[in-house]
This record gives C-alpha cells, structure tokens and sequence, in this order.
C-alpha cells in the first residue's frame, strides 16, 4: 500500500475507534466491585444495558433514603420500588445493567459506598420484588429503542466524519 492510502484507512480507523468509544454513555461501575475469582469472565466483555438509567427520575430513592442514619426499611423500599420494574435486566450478569443503576443511584444520591448492599438484604435469593409489577413491554421497548437511536446516531457522525477525514486526506 502506498502512504496515500495508508493515511485515509488510519483516519477512518481512528474515527471508527473514537466513535465506538463516545457510544457508550455509561461508566461502570464493576471497576470499584470485587468479584473474586473471575474465571472465563476475565475474557468475556458485558454487553451494554438495554435500560437507560441515565435519566431516569431517582427521587423515588434520594427522597425517602436520606443520611446521616440512611434508615434501612426507607432506604431499600425506595431501592425495590425503583429497581424491581426492572428485575429481569438486573439480574442478567452478561449485560451492565446492576452496575450502571448503581452507579447513577450513588451519583444522584451520594450515597456512600456499599449502603444498598449492606442494609437491604432478604435472603438467599435477593430482594423480593412480588409486591412490584414488572414495567410494561412498551415503556422497557421505548427505553431501548431511545438509546439504540441515540448510539445510531453518533455512529453516523463518525461515519460522516470518517469519510470526510478520507476524502481530506485522499
């Protein structure tokens, strides 16, 4: 390959990488969660929440659970009544889903770190969400279909940009 066209293939490259990077509008919090042994999952990325908890209204939560004393029956009634909806999404552990809410509970809330998992605790199995129904298929699909136009279009303004760095440069 000529230089003439090594240039515009790096600057579609950068431009693809940069916009895969930008796409992604959550930080996870599974950076500051020990997991243990992680075993093949070191090697398996999580795939993105099909949720979009970045602007969801969390005053369901910063309104009843508040500190110094973060009471735990105000605190975790406000946890199930904003997370249950939204049981099924949180409790598949091949997408980000749990870290991603937490994160913004704890942003939103500034909570201090492991309240939640220190004070609301039912059982083996978790909370239990029976006293919650479960958020309607249309709601969950209009949050996806949200966020999937939301990536489609950053996605296309790298694309644009990427053929305008090619042409540039060509």
């Amino acid at each position: 390959m000529d230089l003439n066209r090594k240039i515009p293939l790096h600057a579609v490259l950068f431009a693809a990488f940069v916009g895969s990077a930008a796409a992604s509008s959550f930080i996870s919090g599974d950076v500051f969660v020990s997991h243990g042994s992680g075993g093949r999952n070191l090697l398996q990325a999580k795939t993105s929440c099909p949720v979009n908890f970045e602007f969801m209204n969390y005053t369901i939560i910063t309104s009843k659970c508040k500190g110094p004393q973060y009471p735990a029956t105000p605190c975790c009634g406000a946890l199930k009544e904003f997370a249950c909806p939204y049981a099924a999404e949180l409790n598949d552990l091949t997408n980000d889903c749990a870290s991603t809410m937490f994160s913004y509970i704890n942003l939103y809330g500034r909570y201090p770190p492991g309240l939640f998992a220190s004070e609301c605790r039912e059982g083996k199995e978790g909370l239990s969400c029976t006293a919650y129904a479960p958020q309607s298929e249309n709601a969950s699909q209009n949050d996806s279909s949200s966020s999937h136009i939301h990536m489609s279009l950053i996605s296309i303004v790298f694309l644009v940009c990427g053929i305008v760095l090619q042409l540039l440069f060509s």
